[in-house]
């Protein structure tokens, strides 16, 4: 601890459920430092994500609202953004400090300094690929409901499009014991699921498959889920896995295009014949699955012929939603060098077209669920999460319903506006 400091902060965070974890041990850190998390605080805490130049845009978009409605208050960004773009934040005078991933360990201690005038600089980065600690300890979200749990940060895959490696460095991981123990810390502060979250978990060093026996066998873990993975990282063993009931029947594909000329330049290490052997494999290892699908549109060299397999391809396999990306140029990544660029035209169509290729689907599935018994565990804000992924809301009265509870409920209809299954509790 610092000292008593008491400075209010606030803390927003935008993109992934990595970031989700990272910005969970950000707050526990800033309040053993002494700074309440308070409404109208003196400091903001920006927590970014790079995936995209829309992200950093809506993140400079921010700051400008913040300090047009506080002009006094002090804004740090830190996170993926914060590395790779340190010059666009650095440019904006409503920015005092910058903190990139690479020292986003020192964020409390820097803060501090700057606080008391002991800083000369703005910005404070370095080779984040000779970041080699994970920043263990955080993930604790939704009122201990549900908690993100990073077991590997970092990639070395590189794709194309990617700027990611650039943002959080090279692949690693943590050991199996310590994420055990940091399992164990979170269920007993009343954590009832698990989400297991990296960077690339397919990459995890120790294998995944070995970490997710080790915490069915060795917590009580009852709902335990994962996050993405490539068509090539479905192993035998992980597949047999799902044979518990403990581990959530939901797949998050890593995919991008069902097209192998794209994929290839896109240096993804599968073919389109790889996506379509991973979508049957889920269906039928694991029947009923959630399976939600990455899909970039319009990426250079994708043609309408590269599309429409990409289209066919999907129209013809089994999985639940797609979560479309229109391909923005992002400055540092290979992608931008190469040609069969597409107009921005072009990109935005083929985006509608998955997306509402993606609304039929997920419709059609939401009403296959109608007359089925689901195990629905309560968030506070009274909607339920099913352990195969889908949202659900009591009919009628709620008030006897407490979050953090896990409940049997059976489908009785759907809420087309927003897709929440309506059901109600089985006694």
């Amino acid at each position: 601890m610092l000292e008593e400091i008491n400075i209010s902060y606030q803390l927003k965070t935008f993109g992934c459920k990595v970031n989700t974890y990272d910005s969970g041990l950000l707050e526990k850190r800033l309040s053993l430092a002494g700074y309440e998390n308070k409404e109208n605080p003196k400091v903001h805490v920006l927590n970014t994500c790079a995936v995209t130049s829309e992200a950093t845009a809506e993140a400079l978009r921010t700051i400008r609202k913040i300090k047009l409605k506080h002009p006094k208050s002090i804004v740090v960004v830190t996170g993926c953004a914060a590395q790779v773009d340190t010059e666009k934040f650095l440019n904006v005078p409503g920015v005092d400090l910058v903190i990139a991933n690479s020292h986003k360990s020192q964020l409390e201690t820097l803060i501090y300094k700057y606080l008391h005038g002991e800083l000369s600089d703005r910005a404070y980065k370095s080779n984040i690929f000779k970041k080699e600690d994970l920043e263990e300890g955080g993930g604790t979200k939704d009122s201990h409901t549900r908690s993100f749990l990073k077991i590997q940060d970092g990639c070395n895959s590189f794709c194309t499009y990617c700027v990611i490696p650039f943002a959080r460095g090279k692949s690693r991981s943590l050991s199996i014991e310590s994420i055990r123990l940091r399992a164990n810390e979170l269920l007993l502060a009343g954590s009832r699921e698990i989400v297991l979250t990296g960077v690339h978990i397919g990459d995890y060093e120790f294998g995944i498959e070995n970490l997710i026996e080790d915490l069915l066998l060795r917590t009580r873990v009852s709902r335990l889920r994962l996050t993405s993975f490539e068509p090539i990282e479905l192993t035998d063993r992980l597949m047999e896995l799902f044979s518990d009931p403990r581990l959530c029947p939901h797949f998050h594909m890593s995919i991008q295009s069902a097209s192998t000329k794209v994929l290839s330049r896109m240096k993804r290490k599968y073919t389109s014949c790889e996506v379509e052997k991973s979508l049957k494999r889920i269906a039928n290892q694991v029947p009923g699955a959630f399976v939600g699908i990455d899909v970039i549109a319009g990426f250079p060299g994708e043609g309408d012929f590269e599309f429409s397999e990409t289209v066919n391809q999907l129209e013809s396999l089994p999985w639940t939603r797609l979560h479309v990306f229109p391909y923005s140029e992002r400055p540092g990544t290979y992608a931008i060098k190469l040609d069969g660029k597409n107009f921005h035209s072009a990109i935005a169509s083929r985006a509608d077209f998955l997306r509402k290729m993606s609304n039929l689907r997920i419709c059609s599935e939401a009403n296959k669920q109608v007359g089925s018994i689901k195990k629905v565990l309560w968030l506070k804000n009274n909607i339920g999460i099913s352990r195969d992924y889908w949202s659900v809301k009591l009919a009628g009265d709620i008030s006897h319903i407490e979050a953090n509870t896990e409940s049997k409920v059976k489908i009785c209809a759907l809420e087309k506006a927003n897709l929440n299954l309506i059901g109600e509790i089985v006694k």
